[in-house]
């Protein structure tokens, strides 16, 4: 697996992404990878580095770029002090239709390099990005066939934007994870979800991970687990590889 740097001229400015290929000669398929709310980090770097070694480019964009140089942060050390202090300006400098936006550059990143193979991507986000990785699969339903959120929050709410609004323009094939300990994403959000999907004809599947916690993918937070973020990747790469094989 190699990683280089990149910068990209996304809808408000230079986006700094890094791009991850796996070993070998290509061209392989790609998948845009939304980060959480802590920027990018070592964790986001490993997560990264696991799609690619299956065999994918992965492209990992810094979503925090209109915000401005941080970090990087330590996940840990930001919870045990005003998580909401720290991480609440970050967050509000990007949303799920700026980043869809910025994907259009991502898409046409993607299109430059020799090592892409064909025109279709996946999407992956985890918790902020994971309502991002369902947006940019209904901005670009021609692009993106297979989408995936991880313990994404707030995927199914009354602002103008929510995905679940666009799952009616979504040709992907959809997988939702989230966990039942996770304010976020309540039961009647995850129904409103699923209900959103079913209604649109989206081919889908949501899950709620019992006894996880919102995070719980990530190595970084208190509250990863090795044996359900195994789960969430078997399935992560199973939709990827019927969609983008």
């Amino acid at each position: 697996m190699s990683r280089e740097k990149v910068s990209i001229l996304a809808k408000d400015g230079q986006c700094a992404a890094y791009v991850l290929t796996p070993e070998g000669n290509g061209p392989w398929p790609a998948i845009i990878f939304y980060m959480d709310a802590f920027g990018i980090r070592p964790a986001m770097m490993e997560m990264a580095a696991h799609l690619a070694d299956e065999g994918y480019v992965v492209l990992l964009p810094d979503l925090l770029y209109r915000f401005g140089p941080y970090g990087p942060l330590v996940p840990k050390e930001v919870m045990a002090g005003d998580f909401r202090a720290v991480i609440g300006p970050m967050m509000a400098s990007t949303d799920n239709h700026k980043t869809a936006e910025d994907t259009a550059a991502f898409l046409a990143y993607l299109d430059s390099r020799s090592d892409v193979a064909g025109d279709k991507v996946g999407t992956v986000g985890f918790c902020m990005g994971g309502g991002m990785a369902l947006t940019a699969a209904g901005y670009y339903p021609d692009r993106v066939a297979a989408a995936v959120s991880f313990h994404g929050g707030n995927l199914a709410t009354d602002a103008p934007t929510s995905p679940h609004l666009l799952a009616p323009k979504i040709k992907a094939e959809v997988y939702v994870a989230g966990a039942d300990n996770d304010h976020s994403y309540p039961p009647e959000m995850a129904e409103r979800t699923e209900k959103a999907l079913t209604d649109a004809g989206v081919k889908h599947r949501c899950e709620i991970y019992e006894g996880k916690a919102h995070g719980w993918m990530k190595p970084d937070m208190p509250v990863y687990d090795a044996e359900a973020a195994e789960r969430g990747w078997r399935e992560a790469f199973a939709l990827f590889d019927r969609n983008l094989h």
